[in-house]
C-alpha cells in the first residue's frame, strides 16, 4: 500500500511505521532529551543519588509524555489554537496528579524522598515541548510513540547516573551492598550537587563518542 496522508491528518500504515520507527529512534538515542537537547537537567541532578528514586522519576515522565502526547494529539484538531498551550498544560497535570497521587497512595516512603520534583513535570521543558512540536502535529499513535520514546531516553540517561552516583557514593544498589566496606570506601562527594554535575558530564561525554560514527555517516 503506498504511503499517503488521509483525511484529518491520520497516515497510512506503512507512513505511521516510518514515522513509529523515527520517533522511537529519535527519543531514545538521536536527538535524546538530556544528552542532545539538554532538557530536564534540573531532575537529572536533583533526583539521581539512588537509582531507585532516578528509576521512579523516569516512570513518571514515561507515563506523562506517552498519555499526554496521545490525548493532546487526539484533540488537536478540536483544540482553537489560540488556546493550545493552556489545554497542553491542563492535560500534561492531569496525568502529572494521577502518577503523584498513586505514589503518595501506593509507595509514599518514595513519594517523600522525590519531594516537589514528580510534580514539577509540569513544567518540565521534555514534556511541553513533544506536546506543542510533535503531539500537536501529528497523528495519535506515532505521538505516543515519541512520548513514550523521550521519556525512556530520558529514563535511561537518569538510570545510568543513579547507578553511578549510588555505586561510588554508598557501595550499594538499590540497598544491596555491591562493594562491601573492606574493598571500598564510598565517596560521599558522589551523593552529592558536584557528584551529579561530574557524572552527567561524562555522561554527555560518553554519549558523544558513541554518536561520533553517526554524525560522520551523516556527513559523509
Amino acid at each position: 500500500m503506498a504511503a499517503s496522508m488521509a483525511p484529518g491528518g491520520a497516515c497510512a500504515a506503512g507512513q505511521c511505521a516510518g514515522r513509529c520507527a523515527k520517533a522511537l529512534k529519535d527519543g531514545t538515542f538521536t536527538e535524546n532529551p538530556v544528552c542532545v537537547q539538554i532538557l530536564g537537567i534540573c531532575s537529572a541532578l536533583a533526583v539521581t543519588t539512588r537509582l531507585a528514586n532516578a528509576l521512579v522519576m523516569g516512570a513518571a515522565l514515561i507515563f506523562t509524555t506517552g498519555m499526554s502526547n496521545l490525548l493532546i494529539s487526539l484533540l488537536r484538531n478540536a483544540t482553537p489554537r489560540r488556546i493550545r498551550m493552556i489545554a497542553e498544560v491542563a492535560i500534561i497535570a492531569t496525568f502529572v496528579i494521577m502518577f503523584d497521587q498513586f505514589l503518595k497512595a501506593f509507595y509514599p516512603a518514595m513519594s517523600k524522598q522525590l519531594g516537589p520534583y514528580v510534580g514539577l513535570i509540569i513544567t518540565n521543558c521534555i514534556v511541553m515541548g513533544r506536546a506543542e512540536a510533535y503531539a500537536m502535529q501529528n497523528p495519535p499513535l506515532p505521538s505516543i510513540v515519541d512520548g513514550l520514546a523521550n521519556g525512556m531516553g530520558y529514563a535511561a540517561v537518569l538510570a545510568v547516573i543513579g547507578v553511578v552516583r549510588e555505586l561510588l557514593g554508598t557501595g550499594k544498589l538499590l540497598g544491596f551492598t555491591v562493594l562491601p566496606p573492606t574493598v571500598y570506601t564510598p565517596n560521599q562527594a558522589m551523593v552529592l550537587a558536584p557528584g551529579a554535575f561530574v557524572v552527567l558530564g561524562c555522561a554527555l561525554a560518553v554519549y558523544a563518542v558513541l554518536k561520533a560514527p553517526a554524525r560522520q555517516e551523516a556527513k559523509a
